[in-house]
């Protein structure tokens, strides 16, 4: 007999192993030939066929509630099989208690299976690591357990009673999740020592079960539901700390980005509780055999704030999702894409909560471009993407991403309007906008946005009127935009956007007295809209109303004090009102602040571990700041031409190139930082500039353009202001080389020409003069300075009544114009 006993026992290590690998087959094979060769083993034979008929019904079947009936129906036999083998002693029949426990769970009985684990006295089981199958079953029926306290009803109302039901299944729930991945790990382990690809079709499908999968995710978010958040996050850093097997990564994925979405929106800077950097250092402590192994060491990175711990769990997520998604887009894998797609798609959206809230949409979109690979046809992800690439400042690439936006959703008026906002406000592509806008309207005027889309019909129309040279034209542009605002007037009534725009083209017509009339009203709608508050100062100086027009314009500080475009324009009104000297405060106070939007620029676009660190507050304020800096840009660009032309486009075009030309030759080099915060500076060395010389200070005033120069070289504006300083010294033929060279830079720079006619006529070529301002004249005929300089020189060429017409023109343009040009506010659909 002694010699049968090692034949035994290794026909029961073959059954063991069959049953860790799921082959119940051969394991029910193996039990019968062990039971024909001692019938004392006959008990194995039910056991194994419980076993296996309620793991194959539970691949094909999860665990809940909706599958009772369906349960009760197939589990009887295997209820009938594990009942025999309860009363075996040892190993086999603690376990048929277990399995029975999981089949009365499927079945309902809630009661009878919490029944059996009590008999069963799990909390006092010894754990082996060694026998992964008795490892998982003891792992489900602590997730049993947790899950049968949970859906019992309590008899009595006693809050006591449920805070201790409740610490009873995060109890249980804890348990099955540390024994889950201590089974996951053990089965790692056997699986590396196996040879190559023997058993890895068959684990890659295995997973963990409904059970374990409910318990270890359900764990963090008691402690969270009951109001313990930091318990909850401490749950969640301890099983994301596990260490990784391939079969963890997709509850890695899960656990991460629920992480991520509590610390992003229940998480502040004041409530949040950083990893324990000595808890990561060293390995836990051996004396609980629950707990499975995690990573630990010396160098390990340690999240300084939880907008920076939320980021690492999304590229931790990120890198997941990306790596399980199912490209192939055939019929059978359609179930499968779509659940992988969903997954990656959460990601993302919550990504993009974080990184927008320290402003790196750079990062954003690097992040949606690896996301382009398998988002074909998904038109969510194409707009986030697209979103993205604006709020970068990479408005060409986000049209292309909005024109595929729109091949997946033709009838989608909000992309439409995207589309025609970027052309506009950053493109400069006036007839693609305006046609974007008409097909926006094709789609009817029973939308919320059909007023909004009559706007951005209005805007294009507006903004080509200004380059048009031929008056004819940009008369007909002018009505047609007018009206398309008074069509959004009526669409929607209470629009302020609508009346604003509607005001402004008044302005721009000079029907001041209506255009002050839906101002106000735009005003009453919104009433701390910047723009309307601006164009209101604007009209206030054309009627002559200065006193009003300060008054309101220091209102308007005190709610935007950084707003640097407001601030120009009172350094004009105080030019105007009380001479250059009071300006100059107000152009030095500029300075003081355009210093602190450098600072925080620079310290954004700083290296080292210290600025990328810098994640929250610090980033969310330079954005704040730069996007002032951003709308000043678009207001100033021309506030000294009074027309923005397609020549602006272009001699930005030619700026730009004759820098990259001076840089190529070593003899210029672009400011470190972002170059709009410099072009900023730079108007403003030109504003005092020009203050310099109305107070006849030329030194002063040449230094101002010497620390432009120094900033943008090739700018026809420094072009401008050198031509300026040689006309105030006398120095005429400098001037004029001067005042050429910004023409040629920018052929619709209107002051460029109106100096360069007077500049000719001095030097006694006035017929060159006239052919610089009838120019003039035709890139704004609303400037009352050209028809007055061109009724100068006519005058001195003998042609009396044709200046006298130009002269009465000149007064009646004046008698209506602002200190600054209407054109220097922007048209904007927001």
């Amino acid at each position: 007999m002694a010699s049968k006993v090692p034949k035994f026992q290794r026909l029961e290590s073959e059954i063991e192993k069959c049953r860790i690998d799921g082959n119940w087959t051969r394991a029910l094979e193996l039990a019968r030939q062990l039971a024909s060769k001692n019938t004392t083993f006959d008990y194995y034979v039910n056991f194994i066929q419980g076993e296996s008929k309620l793991e194959d019904y539970l691949k094909e079947n999860a665990a809940i509630e909706k599958n009772v009936g369906k349960a009760k129906s197939h589990l009887s036999d295997v209820e009938k099989c594990l009942e025999a083998v309860l009363e075996v002693e040892g190993n086999v029949g603690f376990e048929a208690h277990l399995l029975l426990a999981k089949v009365h769970y499927c079945k309902g009985g809630y009661s009878q299976a919490l029944a059996l684990l009590e008999k069963a006295n799990i909390e006092n089981t010894e754990v082996d690591r060694s026998c992964t199958r008795s490892l998982i079953i003891l792992a489900e029926a602590f997730g049993v357990k947790g899950l049968c306290f949970e859906k019992m009803s309590l008899k009595s109302s006693s809050k006591f009673k449920a805070h201790e039901k409740e610490q009873l299944v995060m109890h249980c729930y804890e348990i099955a999740g540390d024994l889950a991945l201590n089974y996951i790990q053990e089965r790692e382990k056997g699986v590396s020592q196996q040879p190559l690809g023997t058993q890895m079709i068959t684990l890659e499908e295995e997973g963990i079960g409904h059970i374990l999968e409910n318990a270890i995710q359900q764990s963090p978010i008691i402690y969270i539901k009951n109001g313990e958040m930091t318990k909850g996050i401490h749950r969640f850093r301890e099983l994301l700390r596990v260490i990784e097997s391939r079969f963890t990564q997709g509850l890695r994925l899960t656990l991460s980005r629920q992480l991520a979405e509590i610390l992003l929106r229940g998480v502040c800077e004041k409530s949040y509780v950083p990893l324990n950097p000595d808890e990561m250092q060293s390995p836990p402590p051996k004396k609980d055999g629950w707990k499975p192994k995690k990573y630990s060491g010396e160098k390990l990175f340690i999240p300084h704030d939880e907008n920076e711990e939320a980021l690492l769990l999304l590229l931790i997520a990120e890198a997941v999702a990306t790596r399980e998604v199912v490209l192939d887009r055939s019929e059978e894998h359609s179930e499968a894409r779509q659940h992988t797609f969903h997954n990656i798609s959460t990601v993302y959206d919550l990504m993009c909560i974080a990184l927008v809230k320290c402003a790196q949409f750079s990062k954003l979109a690097e992040s949606f471009e690896r996301a382009m690979k398998f988002s074909l046809d998904e038109f969510h992800i194409w707009h986030q993407f697209a979103n993205a690439l604006i709020s970068a400042g990479k408005f060409h690439r986000a049209a292309f991403v909005l024109k595929e936006c729109q091949r997946l959703r033709p009838k989608n008026v909000v992309v439409k309007l995207q589309c025609a906002k970027l052309c506009y406000e950053y493109l400069h592509r006036h007839d693609e906008g305006i046609s974007m806008s008409k097909d926006a309207l094709e789609l009817g005027e029973d939308h919320s946005l059909a007023s909004r889309a009559q706007v951005a019909l209005g805007i294009g129309y507006s903004m080509k009127a200004m380059e048009m040279k031929m008056k004819g034209e940009r008369g007909r542009l002018h009505r047609l935009a007018l009206e398309a605002f008074n069509r959004a007037h009526m669409l929607d009534p209470n629009d302020y956007l609508a009346l604003f725009h509607l005001a402004l083209q008044l302005a721009l017509l000079r029907q001041i007295s209506d255009a002050v009339n839906h101002v106000r009203l735009a005003l009453r709608y919104r009433s701390d809209h910047i723009h309307s508050l601006h164009l209101l100062v604007l009209l206030l100086t054309a009627q002559k109303q200065y006193d009003d027009a300060l008054e309101l314009l220091n209102a308007a500080l005190d709610e935007y004090p950084d707003n640097l475009s407001l601030l120009l324009t009172k350094s004009k009104l105080e030019e105007v009102m009380c001479g250059p000297e009071v300006a100059l405060a107000t152009c030095k106070h500029m300075l003081k602040l355009w210093k602190e939007l450098h600072e925080i620029d620079s310290t954004e676009s700083g290296s080292g571990d210290d600025s990328v660190r810098k994640t929250g507050t610090m980033n969310r304020t330079a954005f704040d700041r730069r996007s002032i800096a951003q709308l000043q840009l678009s207001e100033m660009s021309e506030r000294d031409s009074g027309s923005i032309r397609a020549e602006s486009m272009a001699a930005s075009r030619m700026e730009h190139q004759l820098s990259e030309l001076a840089s190529s030759i070593h003899s210029y080099l672009p400011r470190p930082g972002c170059q709009q915060t410099w072009l900023l500076q730079a108007q403003i060395w030109l504003c005092l500039a020009e203050l310099y010389l109305s107070l006849n200070k030329v030194a002063e005033a040449e230094a101002c353009v010497h620390e432009t120069s120094g900033i943008f070289p090739s700018s026809h504006q420094v072009a401008f202001m050198k031509g300026r300083v040689y006309e105030h010294k006398h120095k005429y033929q400098e001037a004029k080389a001067a005042f050429e060279n910004a023409v040629s830079i920018n052929p619709g720079h209107t002051r460029s020409l109106q100096h360069l006619g007077m500049v000719l006529h001095y030097l006694e070529s006035d017929r060159m003069a006239e052919k610089a301002l009838r120019d003039a004249v035709n890139t704004d005929p609303m400037s009352h300075q050209s028809w007055y300089c061109l009724g100068f020189v006519l005058e001195s060429l003998g042609e009396y009544g044709v200046a006298t017409e130009c002269e009465l023109t000149a007064i009646e343009l004046e008698a209506t114009s602002p200190v600054v040009p209407f054109s220097a506010i922007p048209r904007l659909m927001q």
